[in-house]
């Protein structure tokens, strides 16, 4: 083999560049709809489990919700999310929720339900107030929902 065949090896030809390029695009491709996959399922998985009830007791949710609050007056704030979800979690998809509509709250379900029930039961009669509302609009449409103790 002379020097010009040697430095000629070490480049491969255009067609194989170009072969070598679409097996990386295409394995990009691969991992990026895996990738997707997961997250998916992971939000499948989610909704699943926030959609069962939370099997918690009324003391263990005023246990919680006093560490809560405890926490952000001692920051000084007046209000405090207490828990965010996908909209998927309301039979309306949030949109009673975003226009405040009477009656919104009938559209919750799972532990949102559990939730706005607890505020209602607990918490409502001790002078806090519950807000709810669509928190992220990603893509110009209503997304997650937040629910916010709001107190002061």
């Amino acid at each position: 083999m002379t020097a010009t065949d040697e430095v000629l090896a070490l480049v491969p030809s255009a067609k194989a560049l170009m072969e070598q390029i679409a097996l990386t695009e295409a394995e990009k491709s691969s991992e990026e709809m895996r990738r997707r996959a997961n997250e998916e399922a992971e939000k499948q998985a989610l909704i699943e489990r926030l959609t069962k009830p939370s099997g918690l007791s009324d003391e263990q949710v005023m246990n919680k919700a006093a560490v809560i609050i405890e926490r952000a007056a001692k920051n000084g704030l007046t209000e405090v999310q207490v828990y965010r979800f996908p909209n998927t979690l309301c039979t309306d998809r949030g949109r009673a929720i975003n226009q405040q509509e009477p009656g919104w709250e009938t559209t919750l379900t799972g532990i949102p339900r559990e939730i706005y029930q607890f505020w209602d039961r607990r918490l409502r009669a001790l002078g806090y107030k519950l807000r709810v509302q669509i928190v992220d609009f990603s893509g110009g449409v209503p997304g997650d929902v937040g629910m916010s103790l709001k107190w002061g």
